[in-house]
Parts: C-alpha cells; sequence; structure tokens
C-alpha cells in the first residue's frame, strides 16, 4: 500500500519550485520508487496487489491545488500505463481516490495558508484565494469530508475484493464531477461548471453545503 504524502495550495506565484520538487518527489516518485522494489518479485511469483492512495484530485483539477493536482495525476497516469503489464502477470493494481479527509494533515495545511505571504501575487488573487477558496474549502470539509476511519474501510474492501477494481473512489458526492468531465471530452462542461461555482454562485454553493 502506498500512502505516503505531502498537501500544497495556494497561487502558484507564491509556491518554490524547490517546495513543488520535493512535493512530487514524496506523491510521485516516493510511489515509484516503491513500485520499482515491488514488482519484479511479483511478476516472477506472478501474483500480487499494489494498492495506491491517489485522490478524486488526480482525475479533475481543482482551483488552488495545481502542484498537488500534478502530482495526483501523474500518480493516475504512472498506474494507468502499468496497470494492463501487470495484468500479464497476475498482478493487481488498484487506486483508491478519496474527495476531502478530515485529518491533521488538511488541518495544518489551512493554517499555513491562512498565515502565508501572498504578496507575490496580485492583490485580487490573494483575496479570491483567502475569502473564497479557504471559505468555501472549510465548508466543503465539514459537510462532505470523511474519516481516515472510512478511508482505511474502503481500502480494506480493495484490498480483499476478489477481483480488485482499477479505481476506486471512495465518496459518490463526486461521482458527478467525474460524470461531467468525461461528459465532454473538449473540457468546457467541467470549466465552465467550476468557474460558475467559484465566480458567480459561490453563496449559492456555500449555502448549499451548510
Amino acid at each position: 500500500v502506498s500512502n505516503a504524502g505531502v498537501g500544497m495550495a495556494g497561487p502558484l506565484e507564491c509556491q518554490s519550485l524547490a517546495a513543488m520538487q520535493s512535493l512530487m518527489d514524496t506523491n510521485f516518485f516516493g510511489l515509484v520508487r516503491l513500485v520499482k522494489e515491488v514488482l519484479p518479485d511479483m511478476k516472477r511469483r506472478r501474483g500480487g496487489h499494489i494498492v495506491v492512495i491517489s485522490s478524486i484530485m488526480g482525475l479533475q483539477g481543482i482551483v488552488f491545488n495545481d502542484i498537488y493536482s500534478a502530482s495526483k495525476f501523474a500518480v493516475e497516469g504512472f498506474c494507468e500505463s502499468l496497470v494492463v503489464q501487470a495484468l500479464r502477470f497476475n498482478v493487481a493494481i488498484s487506486l483508491v481516490e478519496p474527495g476531502p479527509v478530515m485529518t491533521e494533515f488538511e488541518t495544518k495545511l489551512y493554517e499555513e495558508a491562512e498565515r502565508a505571504d501572498y504578496s507575490r501575487t496580485d492583490p485580487e488573487t490573494a483575496e479570491i484565494f483567502t475569502k473564497l477558496y479557504l471559505r468555501n474549502s472549510r465548508d466543503v470539509f465539514t459537510s462532505l469530508g470523511q474519516t481516515p476511519e472510512d478511508i482505511a474501510e474502503h481500502t480494506l474492501r480493495v484490498i480483499e475484493a476478489a477481483r480488485p477494481p482499477f479505481r476506486h473512489q471512495t465518496n459518490v458526492a463526486y461521482t458527478p464531477m467525474a460524470a461531467l468531465k468525461h461528459a465532454d471530452p473538449s473540457g468546457a462542461l467541467i470549466t465552465d461548471a467550476f468557474y460558475k461555482l467559484v465566480f458567480k454562485y459561490h453563496a449559492v454553493l456555500r449555502f448549499g453545503l451548510r
């Protein structure tokens, strides 16, 4: 089970390249290093199961989570490419894709975001992040967030499945988001929907979440 991960949220201009590279080293290359270690023996035995804790943000990018989403997209692409070869050797790969999870990980991330320096971006972007994004995120976590125990139960079901799924989303509230993306290959539908939620109907969104 590959579970190591770190987060990053905020305006792109305020993130250092060193921090971005460190995140990718943990979230993506950490997984790659693990798979390189265990896959050869699984192939020799012609049996095994690699379970990867990914994220719904590996399927759909979320505003102000650019680098974190990129790392999870990399995880998804890596596993999607590898799974066909692995199946030839009777090795299963499963991606567990949670939405928001209420842990100290997220609490620390948002506390740091509230204290951060946003002078490297323009005032409008800083205001959108601090006044809209952070406020909406709290409501999202409160109303839609799962506990670590929920994710553990979902992961256990994936591990014990007779035919392990390649992808398993733990939060049904995010199924429509994934469906919107697949419904329109041009990306216009999901982009328009998110733009309106963030910039036009954010008050309705917050009311609905509450």
